[in-house]
């Protein structure tokens, strides 16, 4: 258990410091990525391009995790983040994360959320 949360950490803060390459390094060669209604991104490759151009349309993030639920392989991370835009304005939101894990990576990531007013 003391694993996985390690896991949940060391990728919460490559999110936050959008370090593309240190986030897919938690990820399965063949893991499938979903962010909100956005289609999913299957392979590190394509979800490292995608997850870097979502990157490069934002200024920053901060994450609150306020719970890391482990039960067998399935990962729950419910919490709230706060995007900085370009224009330095702000929209913080919640949203729940859900991991499938395999061999200590993450092979299935599904991220709940509503971005629809982040580039309004």
């Amino acid at each position: 258990m003391a694993d996985v949360k390690n896991l949940v950490k060391g990728l919460f803060s490559s999110i936050d410091s959008m370090n593309t390459d240190n986030f897919v390094s938690h990820l399965a060669d063949d893991a499938v990525f979903t962010m909100g209604d956005a289609p999913a991104i299957s392979g590190k490759d394509n979800i490292h391009e995608g997850v870097g151009q979502f990157f490069n349309s934002i200024k920053g993030l901060s994450h609150t995790v306020d719970n890391i639920v482990i039960s067998g392989n399935d990962v729950v991370t419910p919490g709230s983040v706060t995007y900085t835009r370009h224009d330095d304005t702000t929209l913080t939101v919640s949203f729940c994360n859900v991991y499938k894990l395999e061999n200590d990576k993450i092979k299935d990531y599904n991220v709940f959320i509503d971005l629809s007013q982040l580039y309004k």
